[in-house]
């Protein structure tokens, strides 16, 4: 049963047209073009947002209409949202999932209607999507993990001890914290300390990372997956003055991000293209919805952004 409160958000998000009095039997459809759905996670983080703004301007572009669901990390909603959409009778679904098993029914059920629905970033397991668009999240962890014992060996002595910040509710991130761990963890000189979950919340993560520095005084490295973790852990490094003792290593760069390479402490992030992955979602569903077929991976590159090459960046995040 979907509450009011979360019926009202949805029907808020669908852009359905109770100011003129059209009320919630208002079609999605009024203006006679295809509509597409994005089922979001948040609109705090960047990462998000500039997903938003790439498949906004993709549909501008193909003139489709385009609505968002903001789920603010609650996957209930998302299912909910997904549910409210198939009824309203949308041409498209893009899900970014927060419980990538959770979420599946209301994949199958929008299939089932005849909706096409492309997965972005969150990984989906077998089902009906046509699509899963994003990187491949494994590889670029440990593509990280191969960054950060280079770093050591060159500039550490071979020597770190390391502490992750994580998103332990967020599928996609473990993945991240995987691929990272299974290249540093049999590495000589390394020393892994606690993985504390930051639960894709900024305030979350900065405690936790706080609590990983006060317990280990002899951290000298942090790596954290995901955009919130990664300022949570920055924040918590700058409040504890060890910014001279600890490097961090992440994901997704901010303007607090880029100052933190600036200033040093901040050594090497891996950046993703979140407009990108936005707009290869409505691409893929105008296609699907033309009668046209897609990839079944459909892979965004990333750049390990340093401070030899994050000047291209700035203007981005200023």
């Amino acid at each position: 049963m979907i509450s009011k409160t979360t019926r009202r958000k949805i029907l808020t998000a669908l852009g359905i047209a109770v100011l003129t009095g059209l009320g919630g039997t208002a079609s999605v459809h009024a203006q006679d073009a295809k509509t597409f759905a994005l089922v979001q996670i948040n609109q705090q983080a960047l990462f998000f947002n500039q997903m938003n703004e790439g498949a906004q301007k993709a549909a501008d572009a193909t003139g489709v209409k385009l609505v968002i669901f903001n789920a603010n990390n609650d996957s209930a909603a998302q299912n909910s949202a997904i549910e409210t959409y198939i009824q309203e009778g949308v041409d498209g679904l893009a899900v970014v999932a927060i419980d990538v098993n959770g979420i599946m029914p209301a994949v199958k059920q929008a299939a089932d209607a005849g909706i096409p629905v492309v997965a972005i970033d969150a990984i989906l397991p077998d089902g009906p999507h046509k699509a899963q668009i994003g990187v491949d999240n494994a590889t670029a962890g440990a593509d990280m993990g191969k960054y950060f014992l280079d770093f050591v060996k060159n500039n550490t002595g071979g020597k770190a001890k390391i502490g992750i910040v994580g998103a332990l509710n967020s599928y996609i991130q473990n993945v991240r914290q995987q691929g990272f761990e299974s290249v540093i963890k049999d590495a000589d000189g390394i020393t892994v300390a606690n993985v504390v979950d930051g639960q894709n919340v900024q305030d979350i993560a900065l405690s936790a990372a706080e609590n990983l520095i006060t317990g280990n005084p002899d951290l000298t490295a942090i790596y954290a997956t995901g955009e919130p973790a990664l300022l949570g852990a920055i924040a918590a490094v700058e409040s504890q003055g060890k910014q001279n003792s600890i490097n961090v290593f992440g994901w997704d760069l901010t303007a607090q991000v880029i100052k933190g390479i600036d200033d040093g402490h901040v050594i090497a992030i891996v950046q993703q293209d979140p407009a990108a992955m936005g707009a290869a979602a409505i691409d893929s569903l105008k296609t699907l919805t033309e009668g046209g077929s897609v990839k079944a991976q459909i892979d965004v590159p990333v750049t390990i952004v340093t401070k030899e090459n994050v000047d291209p960046y700035r203007a981005v995040f200023k």
